[in-house]
């Protein structure tokens, strides 16, 4: 046992963790954490983003990446409430990050001091938990409760804010060894299974949905070997991308507003619906009272919360869903649904994504991107609008944890200060973040962040000079008045990028991507590719806001009209 200053206790406490990479950006009232940092760099590497938003999203791509605790710093007022949109991102996500934000000294507080704020108050609807801590002697207790927190049961952010005189206090510290984690399974009774198995047993046309809750439990191989006992059809919500191999046969695609046909019409016709690690988003539901309205669900689920929230269910099994699916597995014997599945397949072949191909457009690049990565270990991240949802449609993501974006909050900016904290959490794997013009605007000065530490992620910015998928329901939905959404100005990306010290590449034309996207891979430095497409490209197929998911329609549904 040793006296150390609260900043000095920090710095121990996140050496428990295990954490081995911070993202922050430092100002007056965090300035004796950062001092205590500075003595401990060859231990825990500090990447100093360009913004503090890119810092908070930066950890979320770090935990997201890795399935560990991601972490960031700022200062007070404006340092802390530049985390908040990072926060929320990670909250609605359920994304275990531990936001450590420094506030003025403990007299201060309350009196509108310079660079005061409430930032506990602030972020209590966007954390699973938050803290302030103005006694140096509970100092070491919160964080270790922190980080505890942030990945017990349903994961998610949490917030530790300290006063600046705390980090100057001394108090004792002892090392405490890292406790581990257990899997939440206190709920899982075996009246739930009994159902869980007889609704099984009893089922048709099985349908399988899942979601982002998979990736977190690391259930990928217990869902592999459910649905091939069962024999039913896959699909997932964007969240959910990776949870099941997407090259696989019984893989229908994604689920909703600009999910596959054969998804949508396979949940409108399934018998029993198993939802798995899912929270039924409007964005995949669409119309809730019509939602799988001939099928029982099944729903399994971590979070209590969760069931019957937004559709309701028949009945479901709450509990880490990896022990759930291996109890299931160990139940049942195999199923046979051959007619079923068969069924499913006529769909593929009647309803395949189609897109322009005599001509550069996002769902080309996506294609491209696939081809020349998908033999590498690869982690996919995007922005928010029309690429994210080429990125979810023509990707195959067949492991998880390997496409990392926006899904609840639909953050535009998120994705660059991602992509670097993946790739800091993941040196070994190629790191490539896509992008729309109007989302790269945001946080394209964390290209600077990724030259300063040479962090080799490339920039992929699908530029169609608008922003695209508000112009996409202005051109459907709102008579093609387009207010706002047109970015066609002088800027360019290519000087931009240049700028700031990386390498960056103009492609107008098909046969110029592939090139370049091999040399940004075969250079390992950040690099920008620049695609210019067509400002009228559209996300197909898409479901009117409001609709029952079986009305998606596509182009060829719209010329008919």
């Amino acid at each position: 046992m040793s006296k150390l200053t609260g900043a000095e206790i920090v710095i121990e406490c996140l050496k428990e963790q295990g954490v081995d990479t911070v993202f922050g950006y430092p100002g007056g009232a965090i300035l004796n954490i950062y001092d205590a940092l500075y003595k401990h760099q060859d231990e825990i590497c500090h990447i100093l983003t360009s913004h503090e938003q890119g810092a908070s999203h930066a950890a979320d791509g770090y935990a997201r990446a890795t399935g560990k605790v991601g972490v960031c710093l700022a200062t007070s007022g404006p340092g802390a409430t530049n985390l908040v949109t990072g926060i929320a991102t990670a909250y609605m996500d359920s994304v275990p990050v531990v936001a450590i934000t420094c506030n003025v000294g403990t007299s201060l507080l309350g009196k509108d001091s310079f660079q005061e704020v409430d930032i506990a108050g602030i972020t209590m609807p966007i954390t699973k938990y938050n803290f302030i801590v103005k006694d140096v002697s509970r100092l070491a207790q919160v964080i270790r409760r922190a980080f505890a927190i942030a990945q017990t049961g349903r994961p998610g952010p949490v917030l530790v804010d300290i006063t600046k005189d705390v980090t100057a206090a001394e108090w004792e510290y002892t090392h405490e060894a890292l406790a581990q984690v257990d899997r939440l399974t206190d709920k899982i009774t075996e009246e739930a299974m009994d159902r869980a198995v007889e609704m099984i047993h009893k089922a048709k046309q099985p349908f399988i949905f899942v979601g982002g809750g998979a990736v977190i439990a690391n259930a990928a191989d217990e869902l592999r070997a459910f649905a091939k006992k069962i024999q039913a059809p896959v699909a997932d919500s964007l969240m959910g991308k990776g949870a099941f191999d997407g090259t696989d046969e019984l893989y229908t695609g994604m689920v909703g507003m600009h999910g596959t046909k054969t998804s949508n019409f396979g949940i409108t016709e399934c018998d029993l619906l198993i939802v798995v690690g899912a929270r039924f988003s409007d964005r995949v539901t669409g119309n809730a009272s019509k939602f799988a309205r001939n099928a029982k669900i099944l729903q399994l689920d971590v979070d209590p919360a969760e069931i019957n929230k937004n559709i309701k269910v028949d009945a479901y099994v709450i509990g880490d869903v990896k022990v759930i699916l291996r109890k299931l597995n160990a139940r049942l014997d195999p199923i046979r649904h051959d007619e079923w599945v068969a069924h499913i397949e006529r769909m593929k072949d009647m309803y395949p994504l189609r897109y322009d191909k005599s001509v550069l457009t996002g769902p080309y690049v996506i294609e491209q991107v696939y081809e020349a990565t998908k033999d590498k270990d690869t982690v996919i991240v995007t922005e928010v609008g029309q690429h994210q949802m080429w990125a979810a449609q023509y990707y195959a993501y067949r492991e998880p944890r390997t496409l990392l974006t926006s899904g609840g909050l639909g953050t535009m900016g998120y994705g660059l200060g991602a992509a670097i904290g993946a790739k800091m959490g993941c040196k070994e794997k190629t790191v490539i973040n896509i992008a729309g013009d109007g989302c790269f605007r945001m946080n394209m000065n964390e290209i600077a962040t990724a030259v300063r530490y040479n962090i080799p992620v490339i920039q992929v910015v699908i530029n169609n000079h608008v922003l695209g998928m508000v112009r996409q329901w202005q051109t459907l939905f709102y008579g093609k008045r387009y207010s706002q959404t047109v970015l066609n100005d002088a800027v360019d990306f290519v000087k931009l990028s240049e700028a700031m010290g990386a390498k960056a590449y103009r492609v107008t034309k098909k046969e110029e991507f592939m090139p370049a996207l091999q040399e940004a891979m075969a250079l390992n430095i950040p690099c920008v590719i620049e695609c210019q497409i067509n400002c009228d490209d559209k996300v197909f197929p898409m479901v009117p806001a409001g609709a029952p998911i079986e009305d998606a329609f596509d182009d060829t549904d719209l010329k008919i009209q």
